[in-house]
């Protein structure tokens, strides 16, 4: 599969909250898991105060006032892979 084919994740995150580096992080962590499956991640600065929200393509998997709070990791991969790759395994995680 090509990367224009792969899915995109993309991180909208507050810029007044400071949440950069949590994104990015959780960029990270993504790209890192599923380096064969993603087509990238995309990180969008927001103006709009509290913003959190994690999207592959126009399904929004985590938005942080409707889930309450940030995800961890483990819930954040488990989502992505569910929607992107069912069956792949993710180890530890999944135990």
């Amino acid at each position: 599969m090509t990367a224009e084919r792969q899915p995109i994740v993309t991180i909208s995150y507050c810029i007044g909250c400071n949440w950069l580096l949590r994104a990015s992080w959780m960029g990270q962590e993504l790209l890192s898991t599923f380096q064969s499956q993603l087509g990238g991640v995309t990180l969008v600065p927001s103006d709009i105060g509290g913003t959190y929200e994690i999207c592959v393509g126009d399904t929004v998997l985590w938005e942080r006032k409707r889930d309450g709070g940030f995800p961890d990791v483990k819930e954040l991969k488990s989502r992505v892979r569910d929607h992107i790759a069912p069956e792949q395994d993710l180890g530890h995680l999944d135990r």
